[in-house]
This record gives C-alpha cells, structure tokens and sequence, in this order.
C-alpha cells in the first residue's frame, strides 16, 4: 500500500499581502497528479488545512475541489485537524464523507478509532491489516482533563492520546498482524522523555520528545513547515508552499511511503513545484540597482535589507522600478556605529534651536538627515507660526 504524507497546506493563507489560493490550486493539481501517476491508495493530511477557524468561501470550494480531486484519482484521504483549524467546522459530516472515502479525525473520541486497510490481498478478512490513527491538535489546557493526563502539558495530553492507540493497537494485534501509521499535529523534539524532564520546551512552545511515537509503523508529523526527517519512521512533511522568507531555501515536496503485510518498505521524497521563487537580498541601494547577478531576483517575491548609511530617498518605488514584487522592505545601516543607538532625548537635548529640533526628529523617525531643501521648508513653516503668534 501506498501512502503520501502531507500536512500545513494552510489554505486561504496571503504571502505578505498576495493572495495565495492561485498558488495553492496549482499545489492542489500537482498533489491530484502525483496521486495518480504514483497509484497512491491513501493521502495523508496531518494538520492545519485551513489558515484559520473561520475560511472563506472560496477557501472552502478549494478544500472540497481538492477532496473530489484526489478520491477521484482513487485514494482514499485520512485528515487530521492543526491549531488553525477549527475541530468543531473542520469535522462536520465526517461520518458521511467516510462514505466516499474521506476519514476525518478531529475529535479525542475518535484518537482510537483507526481507518483499517487490508495489507494481504490473498487474506484481506484475517491477514495483515493496516490502523490509521489521528491525533489532532491537543491544546492541553482544553483537553487534559478529558485524556484523564496528569497536567496540562503538551507532553502529558499527546503521552495520554498515544496511549489509548497503544492499547486499541495492542488488542487488534491479538488475533492478526497490525501496522500502524499515526498523523499527530505536534511539536516534536529529538529528545528523550524521562520522569525529571517531561514537558521541554523550544523556543517558549511546547514540545514532546521523540519516543513517545516508538513502536509505531510510521508517524506522519505536522505543525513545521520545513519537510524533515526525526528519524526513519517520525517525519514532518513540511507546508506544500512557502509562507515566509524564513522558508526561501526549503525544498518544499512530501514523503511517499510504502507499508506492506511486513512492515513499512521504503519511504522517498515527492517535491513539489514552486510558482515563485523567494529571494532575500542584502546591500547597499545602488548596488542592487545595478547588479547583474540578480537578474532572477526581478521576477520573485523579495526581501531586501538596505545596508546604506542613511535611508535612501523614495528606496521602495526605486527597487520595485527593477524588482517589482518587492514585498518587505528594511533597513540595516553599516557602520552607523553609535549613533544608530543614541535616544531620541539624547538629540532632543544636543538641540541648540526649533529648526534643529525638528530636523533631528525628521532623522528619527526615517533614518535620514533632513537635506537643505527639506530644511528650508522646515525653517519657513517655523517662521509662518512665530509670525502667526506674533499677530495673535
């Protein structure tokens, strides 16, 4: 049996802006494509389908067309819900789509109720069977109680959830051969869980070490974008499309698994294809006006650090006169050495008069000195409003 991990497709998420559901269709036709060039039997969605709990119309079109698409290439699709998601509109009608052959799991009640697949085609009724399990995203402080978990912390509701599937997993392996695929919507470490250190934390989120996942077949992780391997059978697919800079030099694609009567055979990469290419750039104004190496720049979505000493005059309608689809605009000046640090009272206090105050203002809050025509502006409307006062 085939299978295609997935997860993060975050449909109805903008790029800094751009609407991305042109971008997200043409991901959706590639996944529908790889489905029947690759004979996969099951899609696997680990999370966060949607961007947020309330999707648009259009969003949702794109999710049923997506549906329609891929069990009409001929496999079947089991969904888990991710932090984006709203559980509750996510799973309407999961027991009818399971008709057609989309298996939702978005509720605690459904953690140990796989999705059974026959893996012996000779003996299909008492031969090796395959248990699909999902775990969707547990925010412990909602469901710690209900998992019956010791606190509430990420490691001890996911522990809980992994549990209940030890023990269903462990009473259908009595009379048959059972492998397992679990999709979880989690923060995974590499680490090793112990009775002193249970709940790690990363980066002020909470994660849960790797081997609460052992002894199952395959684990088809979500929740981070880059695709990435824990180990052989725990892996993040990673979002199908990038959405942020931070993700310019990911290789965005899935995995393709395959899981026979012994076990799990062999897992490789799917890439998937990029509609824009990303591009982060770095320099000094000028510079990245006239490079000829960044010919491929102008037809990507760009961020671009400015590095000159002061903030170039009118610099976005500038480098969108060359790179049009500049989205993120920032400025970084070299060797500004101190003064880049000196408060803004520490100016106000070097003042000597009106016309010296508002020009150190005007280099606040644009990174720029005030040039002499902007200075002369500044001086005449001081003059206008002490004229103005003199007459009052």
């Amino acid at each position: 049996m085939r299978l295609l991990h997935t997860s993060d497709w975050h449909l109805g998420r903008s790029f800094h802006g751009v609407g991305m559901l042109d971008a997200q269709r043409a991901f959706i036709d590639q996944l529908v494509s790889c489905v029947r060039d690759e004979s996969v039997d099951v899609v696997l969605i680990a999370g966060d389908v949607y961007d947020r709990a309330l999707p648009g119309v259009d969003v949702v079109r794109l999710l049923d067309d997506a549906l329609v698409g891929l069990t009409g290439a001929g496999a079947r699709v089991v969904l888990t819900s991710g932090n984006h998601d709203s559980a509750i509109r996510l799973g309407f009608a999961s027991r009818l789509l399971e008709r057609g052959g989309v298996h939702l799991r978005t509720r605690l009640a459904e953690l140990d109720q796989p999705v059974l697949l026959p893996l012996d085609a000779a003996d299909p009724d008492a031969g090796a069977v395959l248990a699909i399990y999902g775990i969707p995203w547990l925010e412990p402080r909602l469901v710690a109680d209900q998992l019956g978990a010791e606190t509430a912390s990420h490691f001890e509701v996911t522990r809980a959830a992994t549990e209940r599937i030890r023990t269903d997993l462990a009473a259908r392996s009595e009379s048959r051969t059972v492998h397992s695929v679990v999709l979880a919507h989690t923060f995974a470490s590499g680490g090793i869980s112990s009775d002193s250190e249970r709940d790690l934390s990363i980066g002020g989120v909470g994660a849960v070490p790797l081997d609460l996942f052992d002894g199952f077949s395959y684990t088809a992780l979500g929740h981070l974008h880059g695709r990435q391997e824990l180990s052989p059978a725990v892996r993040y697919s990673g979002s199908p499309l990038a959405y942020s800079f931070s993700e310019a030099q990911h290789r965005k694609g899935s995995w393709l698994l395959d899981i026979g009567k012994d076990g799990l055979t062999g897992v490789r990469e799917v890439l998937w294809e990029a509609p824009r290419t990303l591009a982060v750039l770095r320099g000094k104004l000028d510079q990245l006006l006239s490079a000829g190496d960044l010919v491929w720049a102008e037809t990507a979505y760009c961020q671009i650090t400015l590095t000159d000493a002061q903030r170039p005059a009118q610099a976005m309608e500038k480098l969108r006169a060359r790179f049009p689809d500049t989205l993120v605009l920032g400025f970084d000046p070299e060797g500004s050495g101190a003064a880049a640090t000196t408060s803004y009272s520490s100016r106000l206090a070097e003042a000597t008069d009106d016309l010296s105050i508002c020009c150190g203002f005007l280099e606040h809050v644009r990174g720029r000195a005030a040039d002499d025509a902007e200075a002369a502006v500044l001086a005449e409307a001081l003059e206008a409003v002490r004229l103005e006062g003199l007459s009052l």
